[in-house]
């Protein structure tokens, strides 16, 4: 089954066991997936990006809207109307 990544780094979950602070480091600040079994189990986020992923995820959700409005039919409206 395919799963959305919220992350341009991936490690397993036994390189996070192995050496934690390694794999925070390699993330360079951003968020890193952590996979178990090549599957998304968690996400590991430094406090310093944690906004960063809020940010990636409003997006994610503001272009399912704007998706479902594509389909809606447009009405014309004067500035002056508004």
């Amino acid at each position: 089954m395919p799963h959305q990544v919220l992350s341009e780094m991936a490690a397993s979950i036994s390189e996070l066991k192995a050496n934690p602070m390694k794999v925070v480091a390699s993330g360079n600040g951003m968020p890193i997936v952590v996979l178990n079994r090549n599957e998304p189990a968690f996400y590991c986020v430094p406090a310093d990006a944690y906004e960063a992923l809020v940010e990636m995820i409003d997006d994610l959700e503001l272009v399912e809207i704007v998706k479902k409005r594509q389909k809606e039919r447009s009405i014309k409206v004067s500035l002056n109307d508004l």
